[in-house]
């Protein structure tokens, strides 16, 4: 399984914002901190943002930052979001799929319980569990962009 590069780019934006809370930062020093293109990380915090996930704002003194508490951020909701457009395999979209065996394939069945299962261990996880007290991923966002960098202690405090 191979996720897309936009749930990638939003679990990382997510977490870089779960590190900085209640700091607005540019988008351009997360993208930075994300390696990732400025454009491309424009798109996947507009989507964030649509989705109340994060708040966004333009201008100057404009940034990103978390728009609810990281334990009320559920990572199964965001992949689902963000990979609901995806069809796993070609059988699984109506419009492309071309496959002569949809009708009596057993695999198209597995296949659907295993995302079913997939999804579920990503419900039981939330934006708090992946950087609370997750000193190593403070110390590298610490590395990328030095300028809005906050100690790990402060985020073991904040629950």
């Amino acid at each position: 399984m191979r996720l897309t590069t936009r749930t990638n780019l939003a679990i990382r934006v997510l977490m870089y914002c779960g590190t900085h809370l209640d700091q607005i930062t540019p988008s351009s020093i997360i993208a930075d901190a994300c390696n990732a293109s400025a454009n491309h990380l424009a798109q996947v915090v507009h989507t964030l943002h649509v989705n109340g996930f994060v708040d966004a704002t333009r201008g100057r003194t404009g940034g990103v930052r978390l728009a609810r508490d990281a334990a009320k951020i559920n990572i199964g909701e965001v992949f689902r979001i963000f990979e609901a457009d995806v069809p796993f395999t070609e059988c699984f979209s109506e419009a492309t799929n071309t496959c002569p065996l949809v009708k009596a394939c057993r695999l198209r069945v597995a296949i659907g319980r295993a995302l079913e299962a997939f999804f579920h261990e990503l419900d039981l996880v939330t934006l708090e569990d992946l950087v609370k007290g997750n000193c190593g991923l403070v110390d590298i966002f610490a590395m990328t962009a030095p300028l809005a960098s906050v100690e790990c202690n402060a985020i073991e405090a904040t629950s």
